[in-house]
């Protein structure tokens, strides 16, 4: 058996939790919006043609955040063409993924939409084909009461109130040769602070992301946030960052260490923000937006057999998931946890279908995927602060990271209910791991909550939820947990994610 020792103690936190971590991804690509979250035919559609059994699956996973249109596809996206009577809207081809956009689905669909999922938006600007006057006509629109020409406009649409968008993302992955309207560093960097700036001027109170590295491998990482902080920094408040994960060649041993990589991307982020906070002596910190996460085959190939170019919600990069993802996934969350006190907006990417948390079909059912369990229960039960973990773990070899800690843990302290809250994955494949976690200065000797994540009798490591098994993969109560004078010890199954809650008796 593997063995991991934690050492817990409620004077030393990391921050409160911040509840914008636990967001999602709404991208006009694929069928994450059309036959997802919006198909008026469907039996379950409301009035406003969502599919209510998609949403009453995002209610229960309960995304805190939730960041749209783009993606890529914002990179071309004209808003114009979603507003005002749906029969009046153009159709329009998407360069980012080859597909036509009907733009039944727009900007007050997704206001009345994230107002039924109890959910904050986040909107992102075209700063690739677009620019500064566009995003300022946008906000105007969205935000301001009425009195001008494009907040006369909503009105006219029918949107009395305003959309009181307060969290704006600056362009979407200019850093990358793909992006429609790819930009070097100096380029963005200067756009993003004229159109920051430009922004605030409508509008003192939102929130701004800057544009950060598409990933850690790319060739401009560091210098590229270096740069765009440099021209933006009074500008901006947030640095975005995003990274996909997958298991290449076999190499599970270095996929399930993925938040290793997660580890140090945010750690290397955070330096470089620092490094030109100090050069420029700012007051302000600059903190992060993981607003991209999630486990994607990108080596798959992203569109369905039969797709055509330009053809309406096609079936690009839907995944399905499987126990060893869910795990994979459930260490990243603890990676975002370890570092809140920086990272306080996530957007795990995307919501439905496309490498989604839910998946649906058209006409028919919609279900969760593995992934969705280790998300929705650290949004649930991750309250109060978040505490440092002193962490001492049996560790095994991966090609791409060296040694890595079998065991993997992030940690909650809710003062209010006196609930310590553990996420803990055990990464090895055939080997139970047996952790003790010291609870110093905790008046807590109850088990309040022990779930697993782990494969069962007839289920190995690639068993999925699908369609007509929607439940073949879930939580299963952890029998295995005890706490006593001061300790609490949990035995986790090989190859399992697991939240165990302890509390004062």
């Amino acid at each position: 058996m593997r063995t991991a020792k934690l050492t817990l103690d409620p004077g030393f936190t990391v921050g409160p939790v911040p509840r914008r971590l636990f967001g999602s991804f709404v991208e006009h690509m694929g069928r994450c919006v059309y036959t997802g979250i919006f198909e008026p035919e469907h039996p379950s559609a409301d009035e406003n043609g969502f599919r209510t059994d998609v949403l009453e699956l995002t209610k229960e996973l309960g995304p805190t955040v939730v960041r749209y249109p783009g993606g890529n596809f914002v990179s071309g996206f004209e808003w114009e063409d979603s507003v005002g009577p749906r029969e009046e809207r153009p159709r329009r081809l998407d360069r980012a993924w080859r597909s036509t956009e009907t733009n039944q689905f727009g900007l007050a669909e997704f206001d009345a939409w994230a107002r039924a999922v109890d959910t904050e938006p986040m909107m992102a600007v075209n700063l690739g084909t677009r620019g500064l006057q566009d995003a300022c006509n946008l906000l105007e629109y969205s935000n301001i009461a009425s009195g001008s020409k494009y907040s006369d406009l909503r009105v006219a649409h029918g949107s009395k109130d305003p959309f009181g968008i307060k969290l704006w993302c600056l362009g979407n992955e200019l850093d990358g040769p793909w992006q429609t309207g790819h930009k070097t560093a100096a380029e963005y960097g200067r756009l993003a602070h004229e159109t920051g700036m430009a922004m605030r001027s409508i509008d003192p109170d939102i929130e701004l992301v800057a544009v950060g590295s598409s990933s850690r491998s790319m060739p401009t990482f560091g210098a590229w946030e270096s740069t765009v902080l440099e021209l933006s920094y009074d500008a901006v408040d947030y640095v975005s960052l995003h990274a996909y994960y997958e298991e290449k060649d076999g190499d599970v041993a270095s996929f399930l260490g993925s938040a290793v990589d997660m580890d140090l991307f945010i750690e290397q982020v955070v330096a470089t923000a620092d490094a030109v906070r100090a050069r420029g002596k700012h007051s302000k910190k600059i903190n992060l937006s993981f607003d991209e996460w999630n486990v994607w085959y990108q080596s798959r190939p992203h569109h369905a057999p039969g797709v055509q170019p330009w053809d309406v919600a096609p079936r690009v990069i839907e995944d399905e998931y499987s126990i060893t993802d869910a795990v994979v996934v459930g260490t990243l969350l603890n990676s975002l946890l370890r570092h809140s006190d920086r990272v306080t907006i996530g957007a795990q990417a995307q919501l439905v279908n496309v490498i989604g948390l839910l998946r649906s079909e058209p006409g028919g059912d919609a279900w969760k995927q593995t992934i969705a369990h280790p998300f929705e229960q650290v949004r649930r039960l991750a309250t109060g602060e978040v505490l440092r973990v002193a962490a001492t773990s049996d560790k095994y070899e991966s090609d791409k990271y060296g040694d890595v800690d079998v065991v993997d843990a992030s940690a909650t302290w809710d003062e209010e209910t006196s609930t310590v809250s553990l996420f803990l994955a055990n990464r090895d494949l055939a080997d139970s791991a047996k952790v003790d976690v010291s609870l110093r200065g905790f008046d807590v000797s109850k088990v309040v909550t022990a779930k697993v994540l782990a494969a069962t009798e007839g289920q190995d490591r690639h068993t999925t939820n699908l369609e007509g098994a929607h439940d073949a993969v879930g939580l299963r109560p952890l029998q295995d947990v005890t706490v006593a004078d001061g300790v609490a010890t949990v035995v986790l199954p090989p190859l399992s994610w697991a939240v165990v809650q302890v509390a004062k008796a």
